[in-house]
């Protein structure tokens, strides 16, 4: 066990008062581990990273303001190379993950997993482990088999998800109308779906987009 001056110190990030609380509340009552500070921002949690030190983050994604959880992660890491950020998040498409390790984050959790997870898992990583969840390791395993769109196709997506039709989708890149349907077809084969609404929908899910 470690002891009372050696205790792991948590920074906790996420943009909702009751989460930060309740993490608080799981965290502090373990003897060897203390919460260090809480952020409700990127900006915060680089800031708050930088004051303390802390031994371990805890990073949500969907924060709210100019710097995502994903900005702050790769800042952290840019300036503290050996920083321990563990991601607790609800979201859970597995480009969400993959982006999140790609980052600098050790592990990835989602946001419904047990007090006793989370704890096993701040203590893991301390040591030096990089555990994951079954759910987390299929994830990424799924993204292996999925087809990855081009840089144009998710610009192509991106207009598909903000209402443009194909005509408009054309006019906005400056290519030609048949260009921009090709660019529909093949993403709707990509993401083996029928249509573009359900196309927008699992891109979502799955990370690859992101609604604003």
């Amino acid at each position: 066990m470690i002891s009372q001056h050696q205790r792991i110190g948590v920074l906790i990030v996420d943009d909702h008062p009751m989460v930060r609380t309740g993490l608080a509340a799981t965290i502090e009552p373990e003897q060897d581990m203390k919460v260090v500070g809480l952020a409700a921002t990127g900006e915060q949690a680089v800031d708050l990273f930088q004051r303390h030190r802390p031994d371990i983050t805890l990073m949500d994604l969907g924060l709210r303001g100019k710097m995502s959880g994903i900005d702050a992660i790769q800042y952290i890491r840019r300036d503290s190379p050996q920083a321990k950020i563990i991601v607790l998040s609800a979201l859970t498409g597995e480009e969400h993950i993959y982006q999140a390790l790609s980052s600098g984050a050790v592990t990835f959790l989602f946001k419904d997993a047990l007090g006793d997870e989370l704890i096993k898992t701040i203590r893991e990583v301390y040591q030096g482990g990089r555990p994951l969840t079954a759910e987390v390791a299929r994830k990424l395993a799924d993204r292996v088999t999925h087809a990855t769109l081009t840089p144009r196709e998710l610009e192509v997506l991106k207009l598909v998800a903000n209402g443009l039709t194909n005509k408009e989708i054309a006019l906005a890149l400056g290519i030609s109308l048949e260009t921009a349907q090709g660019h529909v077809k093949n993403i709707l084969a990509k993401l083996q779906v029928d249509d573009r609404t359900r196309a927008v929908t699992l891109a979502v899910e799955r990370g690859i987009i992101h609604l604003s």
